[in-house]
């Protein structure tokens, strides 16, 4: 199974004129060989090009990707990777949804699919990506 950051879609949604190819092409290699899916966050990230839940499911339907629910392990994990983020200093109050995509990966034994792997690497390197 292929988990799908939020930033991939919305480059096809945006038809991102820097980064739609390299996701299109991405996703259409990830699909040829593995199921591709989303869970809620990047559900609610991707949600805000679209007037409707039905809207939104009309685009999902014909790429194949699913919607999967977070796991109490991926809770668990996000919880964490957000603990030692904010040891580190970092200054985001909240649960970030990148924490939550890489534990939901992490927890399923998932590759995630991103164009923006750094965050990813420092708190989830047991996650396999695909990033450019």
């Amino acid at each position: 199974m292929v988990l799908v950051d939020s930033n991939v879609l919305i480059d096809v949604i945006s038809e991102d004129p820097v980064w739609c190819e390299w996701s299109l092409a991405q996703l259409r290699l990830a699909k040829a060989k593995d199921k591709l899916t989303i869970n809620a966050m990047v559900f609610a990230e991707i949600a805000i090009a679209y007037d409707s839940v039905d809207e939104l499911e009309s685009f999902l339907r014909p790429t194949g990707i699913t919607v999967s629910s977070l796991t109490t392990r991926a809770a668990f994990l996000a919880s964490r990777a957000f603990m030692r983020y904010r040891s580190s200093k970092g200054t985001k109050t909240g649960v970030l949804p990148d924490f939550f995509i890489g534990a939901h990966a992490e927890a399923e034994g998932w590759l995630l699919m991103t164009r923006d792997p750094t965050r990813y690497r420092r708190y989830f390197p047991k996650v396999s990506l695909i990033c450019p």
